[in-house]
């Protein structure tokens, strides 16, 4: 065996050697690095050359190590399945926060809430039916009814103010989505031409691989690797980025809470107008969940259907007073009106008005029975216990909201848990563990310390051949 190709084996020794310390270098800057995945060097051994025969040398040891790559030590499985969790929980949890938020604006149980503002309405009838003609009790009623006029209209308002704010959040999520795509598609290319070069794309792998995880989040994507290194990424079953090409995609539909039911808001695709896509997961699926409109079953978009509610009780309550006080008279004899009125072009909840000005319109008495008769007034107190009232319209909008809120609120914990298992999983195998670093660290520099003392050895040998043979005697 020449004494060159130890020389050899020792290099690649110090050249492996110092390619591990620089892979663990990179792993110990990038310990605290969110999304980094730690990385090793991939070795095999050199197999002496030459072919064992009649004139061979004899047996012969290896020519060393080679270093066949820089491997990034992720798992494809639990990649996937922190992509399909972080969908699960991205859409449980826009949907809790949604609803979350919009059980906030119902102020129920609480002195602000409806249910307060219609026993107040409901009693200062029964005022008015103690002390029919009086002043002071019709003018509490008039402010009763005032107020629970604007408590209608405000309800109605938080509830498009929410589904205003909650269509722009979508429009915002969708630009992030796009981005994320089109950087995604970037990246596959130069991964393609950084992996065809022999080099090492693991950086940009990582960054991709987060990319594809926000990508879940929002959308519910999943992901199709290609054997050139690039990956394609599909939503509601159709691609948005793949390989080196990236599609947009847009909301569209209404932009207030009272077109919704015309022009549902959807996702679509931008270069096909029309086209909508179906997504199974993230967080723009939950919000778009929650904007739909209503329908008759009640089973449709949560905003929408509260906003309904409102309108409903508006209604009922209108009807039901109306009918009642167009059957009395005032105590002046005067048949009875109606007591609200709803304003042209508007919703029922936001054009609720109260009609009498004072004591001398309000019809409290019955036809013929004097002027301080008080019994159609008691009569229209009792309206609350009546079936379909307004108050019990309110009562089961108010049940079915908690309950609503309560189940998405249950799912987003189980959800945001399986995300966190997961996610940990994930960063068990991934992330980097300095004490494992340590010793990797300690295990290459004394591999570096051991081919530099047989490179040194080596050379003492060289040295005693070619200048020292000969001169024995001498």
């Amino acid at each position: 065996m020449s004494t060159f190709s130890g020389l050899n084996t020792a290099y690649r020794g110090l050249t492996a050697a110092r390619q591990g310390l620089e892979v663990v270098g990179q792993n110990i800057a990038n310990a605290n690095t969110d999304g980094y995945t730690r990385q090793r060097v991939t070795t095999s051994s050199v197999p002496a050359a030459g072919l064992a025969g009649m004139f061979s040398a004899g047996v012969r040891a290896g020519e060393g190590v080679s270093v066949d790559g820089i491997a990034r030590l992720g798992d494809l499985y639990l990649d996937a399945r922190v992509r399909s969790s972080a969908a699960t929980s991205g859409y449980w949890m826009s949907r809790a926060e949604a609803m979350t938020d919009l059980e906030t604006t119902l102020r129920e149980p609480g002195d602000s809430g409806l249910s307060a503002q219609l026993g107040e309405f409901w009693s200062a009838w029964q005022g008015v039916a103690n002390r029919a003609g009086e002043v002071a009790p019709a003018a509490v009623l008039l402010e009763e009814a005032g107020a629970l006029a604007s408590r209608l209209a405000t309800g109605y308002a938080d509830v498009d103010s929410q589904w205003s704010r909650l269509r722009a959040q979508t429009a915002q999520s969708v630009a992030d989505l796009n981005g994320a795509a089109a950087r995604i598609a970037d990246l596959n290319g130069v991964i393609r031409g950084t992996v065809a070069a022999g080099g090492s794309a693991n950086e940009l792998i990582d960054q991709r691989a987060s990319l594809a995880a926000e990508i879940a989040a929002l959308a519910g994507g999943t992901v199709r690797h290609r054997d050139d290194g690039m990956i394609d990424v599909t939503i509601g079953g159709n691609a948005i980025v793949s390989g080196d090409s990236a599609r947009a995609v847009r909301t569209t539909g209404a932009a207030r809470l009272d077109q919704a039911a015309g022009s549902p808001v959807t996702l679509e695709w931008a270069d096909s107008p029309g086209r909508e896509i179906a997504l199974d997961g993230g967080r723009i699926a939950g919000t778009l969940s929650v904007l739909g409109a209503a329908d008759a079953g009640g089973t449709g978009g949560a905003l929408a259907e509260l906003a309904a509610s409102y309108d409903a009780v508006a209604l009922s309550l209108a009807t039901a007073v109306n009918t009642v006080h167009r059957s009395g008279v005032t105590t002046s004899g005067a048949a009875g009106g109606d007591f609200f009125a709803i304003t042209a072009g508007k919703s029922a909840a936001q054009g609720l008005i109260v009609i009498p000005t004072g004591a001398a319109q309000i019809a409290s008495g019955t036809p013929g029975a004097g002027g301080f008769d008080g019994s159609i007034a008691d009569a229209i107190s009792q309206l609350r216990l009546a079936p379909g009232s307004a108050d019990a319209i309110w009562a089961g909008v108010v049940v079915g909201t908690g309950v609503t809120t309560k189940s998405a609120a249950q799912q987003a914990v189980v959800a945001h848990f399986a995300a966190s298992s997961a996610a940990g999983a994930q960063l068990s195998g991934a992330s980097v563990d300095l004490d494992e670093e340590n010793v990797s660290l300690m295990t290459f520099q004394t591999a570096y310390q051991g081919a530099a003392r047989v490179m040194t050895a080596i050379d003492q040998m060289l040295d005693t051949l070619i200048n020292r043979t000969g001169i024995v005697g001498r």
